[in-house]
């Protein structure tokens, strides 16, 4: 078994297109900014997070009405600086809710949130001299 990829399921798909492509700058793969679906690889790295409106899923589900708002995800991708990264995306809109922080003695993280309300962990491993 092999992780395809995270989906998010999202209300605002534009909003959510916006964030992963604009302000944390992962890669869209078709560039379908209205959607129904997208998916969106780092610079490195196999895998990828995918959004998708909330609705199409509901439909294929028969989910039908106000009861599609789906559940609540952590997307958590990795970073060489977060320092770094944190300035870049927080000038381009993003708000750091968390961190940046250690975690453990190997790795620091920061927490923020998308347009739709999914927690996002930004991960920096640190390298432990002996």
């Amino acid at each position: 078994m092999e992780l395809a990829q995270v989906r998010l399921l999202v209300s605002d798909f534009a909003a959510c297109y916006h964030f992963y492509a604009d302000v944390l700058g992962l890669k869209p793969q078709s560039g379908s900014a209205e959607g129904p679906y997208e998916k969106f690889s780092p610079a490195t790295g196999s895998a990828g997070i995918a959004i998708q409106d909330r609705s199409m899923m509901a439909e294929v589900l028969g989910e039908l009405g106000d009861l599609a708002t789906g559940h609540r995800s952590l997307v958590v991708l990795r970073v060489d600086d977060l320092d770094a990264y944190c300035e870049q995306i927080t000038s381009r809109g993003a708000t750091i809710l968390h961190g940046p922080a250690p975690m453990t003695e190997r790795m620091r993280v920061a927490h923020l949130k998308d347009p739709e309300g999914n927690l996002v962990e930004l991960q920096e491993w640190l390298l432990l001299l002996g």
